[in-house]
């Protein structure tokens, strides 16, 4: 998995933008505030890393990807950077965080149920766990079916998305990992192509 894992960052561009980056970086910054210990797991590029610091966070970055994060340590100086192994327990503490963020990544993980149980056990009693992830609403998936959109262009087997949600099986995934209080929304009408935010307690 791991030679795969270069091989996408390989083929991103240099200083390549996210996905919605500035309206998820807004929704972001507005749930986390100065002074308080972040994990930015999946960190990528470093680009929500970097916004995070500069707003005062003590930030943690982490990916499966050394060139992700080669790219991180330029980006973002400010955060303690650190590879992680996949499928593997993550090399924190108990509670050592009061913020996790997992900013498109869970739809890049194998085990899912397994990396919860690990942001469960490094996020401290009364944390916050911040998610973003593609949506799959059934609206927008029947009405591309509808204009002849194959399935196959929107589940393509060569991407690198792994998992696929919707806000009912996000919220599913995330109670079952032990959050008690869950909201899932979504950043635009269930007609079109949008993104799922989450926040976990």
């Amino acid at each position: 998995m791991k030679p795969w894992r270069e091989a996408v960052w390989a083929a991103v561009p240099a200083g390549a933008e996210p996905e919605r980056f500035a309206a998820r970086r807004a929704w972001l910054l507005e749930r986390v505030g100065a002074g308080e210990r972040v994990l930015d797991l999946g960190c990528g590029d470093g680009a929500f890393a970097a916004a995070l610091v500069a707003a005062g966070a003590e930030v943690d970055a982490a990916d499966v990807a050394a060139e992700a994060l080669r790219r991180a340590r330029e980006r973002a100086p400010g955060a303690r950077v650190r590879l992680v192994g996949e499928g593997e327990p993550l090399p924190y503490p108990e509670d050592a965080f009061d913020v996790v963020w997992l900013g498109e990544t869970i739809e890049h993980v194998a085990d899912v149920a397994g990396l919860l149980a690990e942001v469960r056990r490094v996020l401290r009693w009364g944390g916050t766990l911040l998610v973003t992830t593609p949506d799959q609403p059934r609206v927008a998936v029947a009405l591309e079916a509808l204009r002849g959109r194959p399935l196959e262009a929107r589940l393509d087997p060569r991407s690198d998305h792994l998992r696929f949600f919707t806000a009912r099986t996000l919220r599913g995934m995330l109670a079952d990992a032990g959050f008690a209080a869950v909201e899932v929304g979504a950043d635009g009408p269930p007609w079109r192509a949008r993104g799922l935010r989450a926040v976990a307690r």
